[in-house]
């Protein structure tokens, strides 16, 4: 199971965020209550007025080289857990982003 699934726009990626962590780092993947896969982030910036969330995107975008313009948060403003759009061809970011979960070695638990 994967983080993302295709949406008309792009793609809907599902995150758990924890703000004030050591670094900012793409840590792994976490299935959630109801069993949906979430990449898990940490970021260094607090929860506060949205900065941790704006810092989450940030990594995403340099992570994967892309625009910080294409990242919109749908859901989970002020939760951890966190539904974030990825605008553009969504066949193409589900290739791409399903290469990087394999290079960076973040395989789905068992």
């Amino acid at each position: 199971m994967l983080p993302f699934e295709p949406h008309p726009d792009g793609l809907r990626l599902f995150l758990r965020v924890t703000p004030g962590a050591a670094r900012d780092a793409i840590t792994g993947l976490q299935p959630d209550a109801d069993g949906r896969m979430r990449l898990k982030i940490g970021v260094t910036t607090v929860a506060e007025g949205g900065k941790a969330n704006k810092a989450a995107l940030a990594l995403l975008a340099k992570t994967w080289r892309l625009p910080k313009s294409s990242m919109t948060l749908l859901a989970g403003e002020t939760n951890r857990l966190k539904t974030v759009l990825v605008a553009g061809d969504s066949a193409a970011l589900s290739k791409s982003l399903t290469a990087w979960l394999a290079a960076a070695g973040l395989s789905t638990p068992p």
